[in-house]
């Protein structure tokens, strides 16, 4: 199996190699010296090879960091795992989807996977299970996936030699890509992970789905981010998406552009998803409404952030259930992908839908509502919003989801928390 580089071991500027000046007495050693005092200068220079690339040797990185880098699945394939890949894949009837579940492992994919298995489509996952968040609530979620008949491949989207074998032994109608480096304010401690996850795994799932026979379809999870510092609301499908607030905004304004070139190229079938800051069960540690949660029931004071002169900070923010009624829709409308062997035979479908609440709520309104769920008053400090990527509000129009997917969320906010807390 091909073995990947971490490209966090890559360094961003790499710098010209400085051979090492020789020792000032190595070249003094004179060919006609006894023997023995050859041999006992030989051993000395040995022993100091030994030392110098002993030294030279890192240590092992500690096991949390070594699995965030690490680009290796673990072993896979013979005939048992391909029984168990084509069990978990098959379908329960003619028209039901084959779905390969891309990020299976996380917040909306567990949640995807196992809706696609309840209505009776052949689901197999794919998560790399890396540790930017508590990798015991993945395998939490991989558990609840295994009760469900869903097998969780542990592997890495960048792996092209795993996807073509997955795409030997299943022949997939759908790709739901959600495998992402998530966070907006993470990527300023580790960028390059966002461009590894987010570009580089993108194009290599669309690299390996050109070339396979038949293609997949693939739906694919973008993000309200990619408006970034848009002031016009609320944020259509139309508007300008050259402004990113953030890194992890313009690698997923990259993406949509990526999946342009592939349907243009290779008439791929693709269905971007722009989700709006989606909650509930099973959810992310670093979204506000689980840490918020946590902080006031451990009684720590919780910071809230204000823009400026003291303007409010609202998110669009989207109950699960409503953002998996749409992924499937998208998954159900997408027309078949129009290539065959890595060649265009025609024009191919190529959509972007918001996925919101259509309702901003101000982050105090958040708080208020968790504080009247947990039955605790919050101890509260108000900060300016700091430049690290967030932005001030977030709106989506969804007439293009409800014309064209009949999307139409029905939980609000409180309701919603009510399920998680």
């Amino acid at each position: 199996m091909t073995q990947f580089k971490p490209i966090d071991s890559i360094p961003s500027t790499p710098g010209k190699f400085k051979p090492e000046k020789s020792l000032p007495y190595i070249h003094r050693i004179r060919i006609h010296s006894s023997l023995p005092k050859l041999t006992l200068w030989s051993f000395l220079f040995l022993a100091l090879i030994f030392v110098f690339f002993l030294l030279l040797s890192p240590p092992s990185p500690p096991s949390s960091v070594a699995s965030r880098r690490s680009l290796r699945s673990t072993p896979w394939g013979g005939p048992a795992w391909e029984r168990r890949v084509r069990s978990s894949a098959r379908v329960r009837s003619k028209t039901a989807l084959s779905v390969l579940v891309t990020g299976a492992a996380g917040f909306v994919g567990t949640h995807v996977a196992t809706a696609l298995k309840r209505r009776g489509d052949g689901v197999l996952g794919i998560d790399n299970f890396n540790d930017y968040y508590d990798v015991a609530l993945k395998n939490s979620r991989k558990a609840l996936l295994d009760r469900a008949g869903v097998l969780v491949v542990d592997g890495d989207i960048n792996d092209a030699d795993l996807l073509r074998k997955l795409f030997d032994v299943v022949a997939f109608t759908h790709v739901m890509h959600l495998a992402a480096q998530a966070g907006v304010r993470y990527a300023m401690e580790n960028p390059n992970s966002y461009v590894h996850s987010n570009i580089a795994g993108f194009v290599n799932l669309l690299e390996v789905c050109k070339s396979a026979n038949p293609q997949p379809s693939i739906v694919w999870a973008s993000s309200s981010s990619v408006y970034g510092l848009n002031s016009k609301v609320p944020f259509s499908e139309k508007d300008r998406t050259d402004h990113p607030a953030s890194l992890y905004a313009a690698t997923k304004k990259a993406d949509e552009a990526i999946a342009h070139v592939y349907n243009h190229i290779y008439g791929l079938s693709i269905t971007g998803l722009r989700f709006f800051t989606v909650y509930g069960p099973w959810g992310r540690p670093d979204m506000a409404y689980f840490f918020f949660t946590r902080d006031i029931l451990k009684r720590r004071v919780i910071t809230v952030f204000e823009g400026p002169n003291h303007g409010t900070v609202a998110r669009d923010f989207t109950y699960i259930d409503d953002i998996v009624k749409g992924c499937l829709a998208a998954l159900d409308t997408a027309k078949k992908s129009t290539g065959s062997g890595g060649k265009k035979r025609g024009a191919a479908q190529l959509r972007v839908f918001n996925l919101g609440n259509t309702t901003p709520v101000p982050v105090s309104k958040l708080l208020s509502i968790l504080e009247k769920l947990l039955k605790v008053k919050a101890k509260k400090r108000v900060l300016p919003l700091p430049r690290n990527g967030d932005v001030q509000f977030t709106h989506a129009n969804i007439s293009l989801a409800y014309k064209e997917l009949g999307y139409k969320p029905t939980t609000n906010l409180e309701t919603g928390l009510k399920k998680v807390c």
